[in-house]
């Protein structure tokens, strides 16, 4: 039977997962993409996910009290913050989160990977990591030998977390940036 899954969030993270999980169907795994539901989405973004044929089955509020239960989720959020809450609320309704890494990502051995974890294309983790639940590893990030990330860390595109190194909870990372003077 097909894993039914709805993402939380049509924003840019939103679509990127949508991606991720379309990776997933077109290299085997057994997905029923069910829509996404996001509380306030721009007429862009519904006009986008309208565009790749995804159904948007509103908000939380209005969607919950319809959902059959055997759903999985995943909450497809930047900000850590607010992912808690909603992965919250959707636990406390009897919902299990989904885990999402795309076929191109390169996980190592030993790694230990909670649930709800998002990690996407071109993300590289070392051997002996540990990734809290609802981590997200954002596209073509690092991560090093011996690193723990705790719960709902986001890990920016391009960013680097060096082995034995530990992240705290709701903690987001970003790329180091050079600036040049003339």
């Amino acid at each position: 039977m097909s894993e039914r899954i709805i993402v939380i969030g049509a924003g840019g993270f939103g679509r990127e997962t949508l991606d991720i999980v379309e990776a997933l169907v077109a290299a085997g795994r057994d997905i029923d993409l069910v829509g996404v539901v996001d509380s306030g989405p721009s007429e862009l973004d519904l006009g986008r996910l309208a565009e790749r044929g995804i159904v948007y089955l509103g908000t939380e509020e209005t969607w919950l009290p319809e959902s059959s239960g055997d759903e999985h989720f995943v909450v497809a959020i930047g900000a850590p913050a607010v992912r808690e809450i909603v992965v919250r609320r959707l636990s406390d309704a009897g919902l299990r989160a989904a885990t999402l890494i795309h076929p191109r990502a390169v996980i190592g051995s030993r790694a230990q990977i909670g649930e709800g974890v998002v990690v996407a294309s071109g993300v590289q983790v070392s051997t002996n990591v540990t990734l809290g639940d609802h981590v997200h590893l954002n596209p073509a990030s690092v991560i090093g030998h011996d690193a723990a990330l705790s719960d709902f860390v986001s890990v920016n595109p391009g960013a680097i977390v060096s082995g034995n190194v530990a992240v705290g909870p709701g903690s987001s990372s970003a790329p180091a940036r050079s600036s040049c003077r003339a």
